[in-house]
This record gives C-alpha cells, sequence and structure tokens, in this order.
C-alpha cells in the first residue's frame, strides 16, 4: 500500500458523511486539508472517488469499490481496539503453559484452581507434554511458561523453584514375599523382580538412569510405561516394583499399601519449577508471575 493510511482514512469519513464539512469536524481537521487529501489519493490511484456537487459529494463506481474495502479494514481496527479495551478492563489474556501429565494433575492443578478463581476472564492453553518437548518450545517462544523438573541447563530460563521431589523404588509386601519365596530370600530385587520405569524419552526416566549405572544396579527385566499414574497403579496390584515420586505415593507408604525399597544411598532430589523468558512478557504472564509470588 503506497498510500498514507491518514488518506484512506479521510476518504472513509468524507464517503460515510456525503459531505466534506461533516467529514472535516469529525476529523478536526479543515476543509482544504480533506480536498487536498482526496486529490492526492485521486492522484496516486488515478482514478476520480467523488463527484462533486453544490449538495455534497457522492460516491463514483470506483469509489464505491475502495469504499468496501477501506470499510472492512476500518471496522477490523476498531474491533481489535474494543478488543484490546476489553483486555485491559477485565484483564483477558491468553497464557499457554507446557507441563507433563503428572505434574500438571498433581501440582499444576492447584494453581490453576486458584489463579483461575482471581482471573476467569484469562484464556489458558495446556500442552500435555514430556518435560523436554516444553523447554524446547520455551526457547522456540511458542509457550508463555512451563512446569518442569529444572534441568541442568536453562538456557536462559528464569525459573521459580515450587517444591522438591523424590524418585523412589516401590512395591506392595504381597509382591516382595511371592518374589523372596519363589527366588529365595537373599536374591538381587533388581535380578530377579519386575522393575517398572518410564519410558526412555521421559527426562524421570534419564535422571533414574543415571542413578543405576553410578551405583552398578542393572535391572534384567524391565517394564516400560508410559505414565506415572499407571506405574503407581501397577505397583498397587502387585504387578512388581515401580519407580515412583515418594511424594505422589506418600499417603499408600504411610499406610503400608506400598512399601520403600531400600536403595545404596538415595536417589538425587529434583526441584520443580515454573521455568519461563525474564524478557518481554504477555499480559496474561505478568498477571500468573505475579500471582504465583
Amino acid at each position: 500500500m503506497e498510500q498514507n493510511l491518514s488518506q484512506y482514512k479521510i476518504f472513509y469519513e468524507v464517503a460515510k458523511a456525503g459531505n466534506i464539512s461533516k467529514a472535516a469536524k469529525e476529523l478536526y481537521i479543515s476543509q482544504p486539508a480533506i480536498s487536498k487529501a482526496i486529490s492526492k489519493l485521486e492522484d496516486s490511484l488515478n482514478v476520480t472517488l467523488f463527484t462533486r456537487s453544490s449538495r455534497g459529494v457522492h460516491m463514483t463506481p470506483e469509489g464505491e469499490i475502495l469504499f468496501r474495502h477501506a470499510e472492512t479494514a476500518f471496522q477490523a481496527l476498531n474491533s481489535g481496539e474494543e478488543e484490546l479495551k476489553r483486555i485491559r478492563e477485565f484483564n483477558i489474556g491468553h497464557l499457554r503453559i507446557g507441563v507433563s501429565n503428572t505434574l500438571c494433575k498433581y501440582i499444576l492443578l492447584p494453581y490453576l484452581k486458584k489463579f483461575i478463581e482471581q482471573y476467569p476472564h484469562i484464556k489458558i492453553t495446556i500442552e500435555g507434554q514430556a518435560t523436554a518437548r516444553t523447554i524446547s518450545m520455551l526457547e522456540q517462544h511458542t509457550l508463555d511458561i512451563g512446569l518442569v523438573a529444572e534441568p541442568a541447563g536453562l538456557s536462559g530460563l528464569s525459573f521459580i523453584p515450587v517444591m522438591e521431589i523424590q524418585d523412589v523404588f516401590v512395591s506392595t509386601r504381597h509382591y516382595l514375599n511371592n518374589l523372596y519365596l519363589r527366588e529365595g530370600k537373599d536374591s538381587d530385587l533388581f535380578q530377579c523382580g519386575n522393575i517398572m520405569l518410564l519410558d526412555q524419552n521421559n527426562m524421570t526416566r534419564h535422571h533414574v538412569d543415571e542413578y543405576m549405572e553410578e551405583h552398578r544396579i542393572i535391572p534384567k527385566q524391565i517394564l516400560e510405561v508410559t505414565t506415572m499414574d499407571l506405574l503407581i497403579e501397577f505397583a498397587k496390584i502387585s504387578l512388581g516394583v515401580a519407580c515412583v515420586i515418594r511424594e505422589l505415593v506418600q499417603k499408600e507408604l504411610e499406610s503400608g499399601r506400598l512399601i520403600q525399597i531400600p536403595l545404596p544411598a538415595p536417589i538425587k532430589k529434583r526441584t520443580i519449577g515454573f521455568a519461563f523468558w525474564g524478557g518481554s512478557q504477555s499480559r496474561a504472564l505478568k498477571t500468573f508471575l505475579e500471582f504465583l509470588y
């Protein structure tokens, strides 16, 4: 578009009013300035937009064509201004959050419940996925914030810690009793038991694999499971020994429904928190960060 937008605005208002004098009052500019702008627009487009008479101005067929397009454009701009006004007045915005299914269910949901109660007009999109994918999308600026286990390198991301978690191995007493009855009391649990772990694409699995490699623990029989919820449920039905987050099975451990398997040393704790870019932030993200603090 080679012409100045103000020329189209003047054309649009003159066409609506059908009178240069009325348009001048609407735009708070002089009639000669309006006539000059219309003439410039006509010259640049090489068409006549209005015919003039003592009663005012009338659009030519070319002017009517341009008016239809100008009307659509200015109505769209007005809609945009109204939407921005609503965002300011009602704190409307769009917050995009990345989180694994496990962290979403056990950690994020309580935060969201309170946040939505305070800010019901903010639209929230949840991307349920692995932590590695969430961090990648944060780096690509396709997410606003992610709830993740703090990675070794944040690549410039800011991080608000929420809680520490501890990975442990658990099973039912019933499973252990049957296993030791079959294999002998002194048998190596990781050699003869059914060891249930998250699949290898999961960052939790990488963390646990590093621990087992460091302590020379080599499970002979591994059952890979896609979600932490399934690991917990499989452990509770005595399917095997599952590596789970202790904080998610605290009630089962306290009740004795599950028991924790002794290890040579505790698996290193991990910190869960919200990762985000510290630079330019959307209004919705700023609101969420203020809520967290």
